[in-house]
């Protein structure tokens, strides 16, 4: 195993010379140690069934089912499945995922440590995540917007990232969008976490889910948050990557906002994607 680590203030350790299918325990505590240090991880030349995919992420933790049934693989749920591409004539997954600003599972109350993908069809132009690193993001963060931020929470929503399913057909808006409230209604985490483990602090809010501050009125809300993402998504901030074949990538959630970038029209495109936890808190002692 050859692990290349980034120039400074870079993301994307690359790790070569290593079939996962291989990886032993020791191997595996190696890498989530990387994981933690540099927040996103790069394998290369990996050739996986999808039951060996789902092995290697019971390797590096626990995988997740996620919560709705439409986004699982219909013989494996661990694995949430971003596609275009129909399977045996069927619609498998939902197309189109993640193309905002975000962190996986923000919305609830206990978020995903880990998440790993794994592209199975790469449109012929390219295929690219870009991704945000909420450490950095709080340490140049001005301290006018730092006032903001500092010892108070942030809300997050996700229904309004909620995909319409044949089931909701003929349904109007209002109710669908009430039923997705219950399914997954607002929650509160704080706007600034601190990593069990490495102790360092991040921002934790993004353009895609978070939808105000404790304590301030609509209009502050809509004023500050302006300001804030507008400094997130700052291009000197943004990490591309680009897929090529027998990728898989493995960043901390906790750490990295992310965003899916487009496919053009026409062209195929398949990712497998799998939530892992770590059984660590997601965050101890914020602000």
């Amino acid at each position: 195993m050859k692990i290349t680590l980034p120039p400074a203030r870079r993301l994307g350790a690359e790790i070569t010379d290593l079939d996962v299918r291989d990886l032993s325990p020791e191997m595996a505590g190696q890498l989530k140690h990387q994981l933690y240090e540099q927040r996103l991880l790069i394998f290369r030349d990996q050739k996986l069934s999808k039951q060996e995919y789902i092995d290697f992420a019971k390797k590096i933790g626990r995988p997740q089912i996620y919560f709705q049934k439409n986004y699982h693989h219909p013989e494996h749920p661990e694995i949430f499945v971003s596609s275009n591409v129909p399977e045996n004539g069927q619609k498998v997954g939902v197309a189109g995922t993640g193309k905002y600003w975000h962190t996986d599972y923000q919305f609830f109350q206990e978020p995903l440590p880990f998440v790993m993908v794994y592209p199975q069809i790469l449109p012929e132009s390219r295929r690219e995540t870009y991704f945000i690193d909420m450490q950095r993001v709080y340490e140049d963060l001005p301290d006018e917007l730092r006032a903001y931020v500092e010892n108070t929470r942030a809300i997050h929503d996700g229904k309004w990232r909620y995909k319409i399913t044949p089931q909701d057909i003929d349904r109007a808006l209002i109710d669908i969008l009430d039923e997705a409230s219950k399914l997954v209604p607002p929650v509160m985490h704080p706007a600034v976490i601190q990593h069990p483990l490495t102790g360092r602090k991040s921002l934790y809010m993004s353009s895609g889910f978070t939808t105000g501050l404790e304590g301030l009125s609509y209009e502050e809300n809509a004023a500050v948050l302006r300001r804030l993402f507008a400094f997130i998504e700052r291009e000197e901030h943004i990490h591309t990557h680009t897929y090529r074949m027998g990728d898989i990538l493995l960043w901390e959630n906790r750490t990295l906002l992310h965003k899916a970038g487009a496919t053009p029209k026409g062209e195929r495109n398949m990712s497998y994607r799998i939530g892992v936890y770590d059984d660590l808190p997601f965050y101890v002692g914020a602000n």
